[in-house]
């Protein structure tokens, strides 16, 4: 997101969410009965089927997005886009709506490109391999969950990778939400104005047909600090919709 001085014209965005989470501290052998390199072995191999599933289905991505600017106005962002595949099994984006009445900063390409990669980020068995896994505990909420710490071995060049919490249904053995971000090495540097994006993300997902956990909203609420000294709270709230498999 840049800080602008005038109304901003804006085709495409979508954002990045923040969440918070609490689980009981425990050391990596504290899973009682359970393996904890077992549930990330068994995640990871459905992680791996669900990628694969999702490169066959359309959605509708629904995103709305509150600032509220330095004068203390706030203004509202809609954007509704239908993704379908071609014949060729690549992604069509249509946009069906989009309104804005945002003033104070612009919604930019990075906007656009930090969304996916947050939503298609996925922990396959090819990957796991790149990533330390630190047991945290159990939780209960609506389900019951292993909660684990993740992060890089190693920051890669030019790859999107994830940096946070995941919660793993105990029962299915699937991810069911994350709450973290991307790191990237490699990155190009900023030219022209500053562009902000909100720090975190949690993303929550939910059983499609029966079978595949797909994500079906990403949320966020972060402040960002524009220089010189501008500050717009932003509100995020990115839906996924209408799932149909080719």
């Amino acid at each position: 997101m840049r800080w602008t001085l005038s109304v901003p014209i804006i085709l495409l965005f979508a954002g990045t969410a923040a969440g918070q989470a609490s689980s009981n501290s425990q050391g990596v052998e504290g899973v009682r009965g359970d393996d904890p390199l077992k549930i990330v072995q068994t995640f990871a191999a459905k992680e791996k089927e669900f990628k694969q599933a999702y490169e066959h289905y359309s959605y509708t991505r629904d995103v709305t997005v509150r600032a509220k600017c330095p004068d203390g106005i706030s203004g509202d962002y809609h954007l509704i886009v239908d993704v379908t595949l071609d014949p060729k099994g690549d992604r069509l984006e249509t946009v069906k709506v989009v309104n804005n009445s945002i003033q104070c900063i612009t919604i930019t390409k990075e906007d656009l490109e930090s969304f996916r990669n947050q939503s298609l980020l996925v922990l396959t068995t090819d990957e796991i391999q790149d990533y330390r896994f630190s047991f945290i505990g159990q939780q209960q909420d609506d389900s019951h969950s292993y909660v684990f710490d993740v992060s890089p071995v190693a920051v890669q060049p030019n790859k999107p990778q994830f940096k946070g919490r995941i919660w793993v249904d105990s029962r299915e053995l699937v991810i069911v939400k994350s709450y973290g971000t991307i790191v990237m090495k490699g990155q190009r540097k900023q030219k022209g104005p500053e562009n902000l994006l909100p720090a975190v993300a949690t993303t929550g997902r939910e059983q499609i047909d029966g079978r595949y956990w797909f994500p079906t909203y990403i949320r966020s609420s972060d402040v960002l600090h524009f220089s010189p000294g501008v500050v717009v709270q932003i509100d995020e709230l990115v839906k996924i919709t209408n799932y149909k498999a080719r």
